[in-house]
């Protein structure tokens, strides 16, 4: 039985389409749907070209990188291996989504959030008498933009020097490399929901009563200070991590026994606990998931495709654009240890 995308013309100007991936682009011309009750259902356009030209990305029988190099055709889906190898470097052990309350795609480079008149009454359900004015939130756009910056890694490499490696442990440096841009955007988070997003919404800090020491008691303090938001995650630095883990509160069955079978931890207050070596030693910020940051996308994961399908390794770079904008500034706080 002959099947649609083993006819399929594949060319570089599928890359360079505004708006769309290389795989939306692959996908309008060869669309999964056409394919629901056959051996290949479950697989993506692009994983039907792969098996088109029998190219092995996994496993200890993966094939060299010059397989994609064999035909033409099949060079055009290298860059799109390489952007797809990436992002899973990038979304493997990533904190943003455990620290992000929503995701904005924004095609341009001036990008305005939104924010609100957050507390008191103007967030209270009261009674209405009849006839009464209602209360109101207001919701207005921020003064000045979100910083949109460009990250990424460049790969240098010679084609003859990865020829004939094997896929998988080619793709083992690229997830190496998504590892790295993840990082930086994290830092990039980070830095927003401290000092603020230029909007004058800089977190508030606050200190442990006795420098250097944490005590569970900080730490209760510390919870309390978020009503009427919910502190359910907490993002610490290597050195508050072991000062977290020594606290006696910790130190109880069902804990460390989450922590030895998951390598995961609950704090005493119920947050989500993430280590990350982007914050300065002796910090610790708690916040509200849900209202303290947005991450706005300029662009997904993007290669030079030119230049990787012309094998052209030498200096090809793999980048994103990247912004966060602090959504409520009393859903983040800094304690400092």
């Amino acid at each position: 039985m002959a099947y649609h995308f083993e006819n399929i013309k594949l060319e570089k100007g599928m890359y360079g389409r505004s708006g769309r991936s290389f795989s939306q682009a692959l996908e309008e011309l060869d669309p999964s749907e056409h394919y629901r009750g056959t051996p290949l259902e479950g697989l993506d356009a692009f994983q039907r070209q792969l098996k088109r030209f029998d190219i092995h990305v996994k496993g200890a029988g993966s094939d060299m990188v010059e397989k994609f190099f064999h035909t033409s055709d099949s060079a055009v889906l290298f860059p799109e291996f390489v952007s797809r190898v990436v992002r899973q470097g990038m979304e493997e052990g990533d904190l943003l989504p455990s620290i992000t309350a929503a995701t904005t795609r924004f095609e341009g480079m001036d990008y305005r959030s939104i924010t609100a008149q957050a507390g008191g009454d103007s967030k209270e359900l009261k009674a209405v008498d009849e006839g009464a004015s209602i209360p109101a939130t207001t919701i207005q756009v921020q003064a000045n933009l979100v910083k949109l910056r460009k990250r990424g890694r460049m790969l240098v490499a010679s084609y003859e020097a990865v020829r004939y490696q094997k896929l998988d442990l080619f793709s083992v440096t690229l997830r190496q490399m998504g590892a790295h841009i993840a990082r930086t955007l994290l830092a990039d988070g980070v830095e927003v929901l401290i000092h603020g997003d230029g909007n004058d919404n800089g977190a508030e800090a606050d200190q442990v009563k006795s420098t250097g020491t944490l005590t569970y008691e900080d730490l209760v303090d510390f919870w309390a200070k978020f009503d009427p938001y919910e502190m359910n995650a907490l993002l610490v630095s290597g050195d508050v991590m072991v000062k977290l883990l020594k606290l006696t509160e910790f130190q109880n069955p069902l804990t460390g026994l989450n922590f030895q079978g998951t390598g995961k931890l609950t704090t005493p207050l119920g947050a989500q606990l993430l280590r990350t070596s982007v914050l300065p030693s002796g910090t610790a910020i708690g916040l509200d998931k849900r209202f303290a940051l947005e991450m706005v996308q300029g662009s997904d994961v993007m290669v030079e495709y030119d230049k990787l399908i012309d094998r052209q390794l030498e200096r090809a770079a793999i980048t994103t654009i990247c912004g966060f904008a602090k959504i409520f500034q009393g859903a983040s706080r800094v304690l400092e240890v």
